[in-house]
């Protein structure tokens, strides 16, 4: 009896093994899944989240006056506005005030139709619940219909019912709210990351006033752009050190049924392209198909104009990235029901608005080159002097060892940014994680000596391929005529172009992915270059550590507590940072961490035991997953901290 008893206890699965999360339960379970984590960029999702609430009442008329506090103890926020203020009614259903349902309800709000909001950044009506839900407490101030109301919570749940203050003049909304410290690792937000967003908060909509309370530094600041995203492209294109190709500065701004967009750009004599993108005022930074509609648009107008005006180069082959080098720009759109990628909104999926802003876009730039034929020249001239560079190999040496490492080759990839000098035992060569990460690298980097290849995605596994199929993928084809030394029985290590070969990575499980996927490459196809010591592996920081007016930079979270337990005196001011990738670092940052040879790490790649690399390596990339699943259980117990 006692075994069947053991058995049944063990082995049953019924409805009382079901768990329900109820109210906000599930948001505090598993934020990760609503702001995407809860290091720095999670803890400032939570400001942006009700920063968006305001902005919404602002872009549709409603507001003109947005204000942010950061309060003294550095870990509580307030953000107000002139609004219409949250209703505060019963709700005929719920028989809640509806200022309760929209803090302390999912999927709750005024959004979801249009005759309230005719666009808005938060559409799933979770926004502000999840803030309400990470909050220790939550305060809700609204004035509207000639009285002040206040309702408080405490980690989402309301703490009584809705008060009247009193009489009040005017209306709008503040939310008052503190990260829970047993959710956030650190709560310290950072003023300057919250001043950067505010300031573009008043160039995306340049009729509304913006005022920024620091109370941490003692500062107050107002913000008002009346010239708009034209103020924000002087002031990236500064930020970038990217010399403007003439003073001529494309502009659109068309509205319609589709929703509105505004567009400003201009060539540079930079080699980079750079386009900074907002949906009703949220940045998104990965893109999408507003960003690819802005692209093509571009190449299309670009193409037309050189067509119709015969300015067609011979024998060069004008590419879409030679049409867009050098284009620094801002696009900005106001749509009804944008579809992000996930509740951090970093993508814009929208399949409809591609078309719409390509072919807002290129009839309008068409026109635009056609009358001011002075400037439209002076940039079709840097489209063909881009794509011979290209064709040419950019900063092509002038030794004859370096040239002869690619005499059998048509030219060298078009994304290398290759280093000047003619001395290859000086020289490096860094392959960099993803475009966005490569154009800060390249801007940072020391153009005499270091070499920046990126590579979109993650590379091809090559363990298990032969090399007809390795030699057909894109990027590994790229990077092999990048070293110039060859493959497999072509390998001929005395026409390596370079000293030495860095991989570059994010420092995270990503990054740590595709360092591997690259090792395997080279393990298996050049294994010559590890064994000749040319093979490295930087160590960029995955924080900041602000300690007081001390910044220090730390790999991974050990090294940060070390620093913590180091260099912490007495009540010294901490602020922690977390990089999410190396295209969020300035590259005066990439440079002083990850590129200068004074005051980097640098990892050397080496073969001590071939067969028991050889093992490793075939079990861990290899076809059979048995050995991988052996090799995870195994080593289980030493996964702290898994990045998902």
């Amino acid at each position: 009896m006692a075994k069947k008893k053991a058995a049944s206890s063990g082995g049953s699965y019924t409805a009382k093994d079901i768990t329900v999360l109820e109210g906000l339960d599930p948001v505090r379970k598993r934020p990760g899944m609503y702001i995407g984590g809860v290091g720095s960029t999670g803890l400032h999702h939570l400001v942006w989240e009700i920063l968006d609430n305001s902005v919404d009442e602002a872009m549709n008329g409603h507001a003109t006056e947005i204000s942010l506090t950061l309060h003294k103890d550095g870990t509580s926020i307030s953000v107000s506005d002139n609004g219409r203020g949250i209703p505060v009614d019963i709700h005929p259903k719920h028989k809640k005030s509806a200022l309760e349902i929209i803090l302390s309800t999912l999927h709750a709000g005024g959004k979801f139709e249009n005759a309230n909001y005719k666009t808005s950044g938060g559409l799933h009506g979770v926004g502000a619940s999840v803030v309400n839900a990470l909050s220790t407490k939550l305060y809700a101030t609204v004035k509207r219909d000639g009285y002040e109301w206040q309702l408080k919570f405490r980690t989402g749940k309301a703490d009584g019912k809705i008060k009247k203050l009193g009489k009040a003049r005017g209306s709008g909304t503040t939310i008052y709210f503190h990260p829970d410290p047993t959710i956030f690792p650190k709560t310290n937000f950072n003023p300057e990351t919250i001043q950067q967003r505010l300031e573009i908060v008043s160039f995306l909509h340049k009729n509304v006033k913006v005022t920024y309370h620091n109370e941490v530094d003692g500062k107050t600041e107002v913000f008002e752009n009346k010239n708009g995203i034209a103020d924000f492209l002087q002031k990236i294109t500064k930020e970038h050190n990217a010399k403007p190709l003439n003073h001529a500065v494309f502009a659109l701004e068309k509205e319609g049924i589709e929703g509105k967009c505004e567009i400003v750009f201009h060539w540079t004599e930079s080699t980079d392209e750079l386009i900074r993108s907002y949906v009703n005022g949220i940045p998104t930074g990965s893109g999408g198909s507003h960003e690819n509609g802005m692209r093509a648009g571009i190449t299309k107008a670009v193409r037309n104009y050189i067509d119709t005006h015969n300015l067609t180069p011979r024998g060069v082959k004008l590419t879409h990235e030679d049409i867009r080098e050098g284009i620094v720009g801002i696009l900005s759109i106001f749509i009804p029901d944008p579809q992000f990628q996930g509740q951090t909104k970093d993508r814009l999926n929208n399949s409809e608005v591609q078309p719409y802003i390509d072919n807002a876009l290129r009839p309008a730039l068409e026109h635009w080159l056609n009358h001011n034929r002075t400037s439209a020249e002076g940039i079709v001239s840097r489209i063909i002097a881009a794509a011979r560079a290209r064709e040419a190999s950019r900063a092509a040496s002038a030794s004859v060892s370096r040239k002869s490492a690619t005499t059998n080759r048509l030219t060298l990839p078009g994304k290398l940014a290759d280093c000047l000098t003619s001395n290859r035992n000086n020289t490096e060569l860094f392959i960099v994680e993803g475009d966005s990460a490569g154009g800060s690298a390249k801007q940072g980097r020391d153009r005499n000596h270091q070499a920046i290849l990126p590579l979109r995605g993650k590379v091809l596994n090559t363990e298990s391929l032969g090399l007809s199929k390795v030699m057909g993928n894109k990027e590994i084809s790229d990077l092999i005529t990048a070293l110039g030394c060859g493959i497999g029985k072509d390998f001929d290590i005395s026409r390596l172009r370079y000293a030495r070969v860095v991989l570059l990575a994010d420092a995270d499980s990503d990054g740590h992915h595709i360092t591997t996927l690259l090792l395997t490459f080279f393990f298996r196809h050049m294994k010559d270059l590890i064994t000749a010591g040319r093979v490295y592996i930087a160590v960029p920081p995955l924080y900041r550590v602000d300690i007081g007016k001390e910044t220090y930079w730390a790999a991974d979270e050990d090294h940060r507590e070390k620093i913590l337990t180091d260099y912490k005196k007495g009540n010294a001011k901490v602020e922690i940072t977390r990089f999410k990738g190396l295209g969020e670092m300035m590259p005066k940052t990439l440079w002083q961490t990850t590129l200068n040879p004074k005051t980097r790490s640098l990892l050397r790649v080496d073969i001590t035991d071939g067969l028991t690399a050889d093992r490793i390596m075939n079990d861990l990339m290899g076809k059979d997953p048995s050995a991988r699943f052996s090799f995870i259980m195994e080593h289980a117990e030493d996964a702290d901290d898994l990045d998902v």
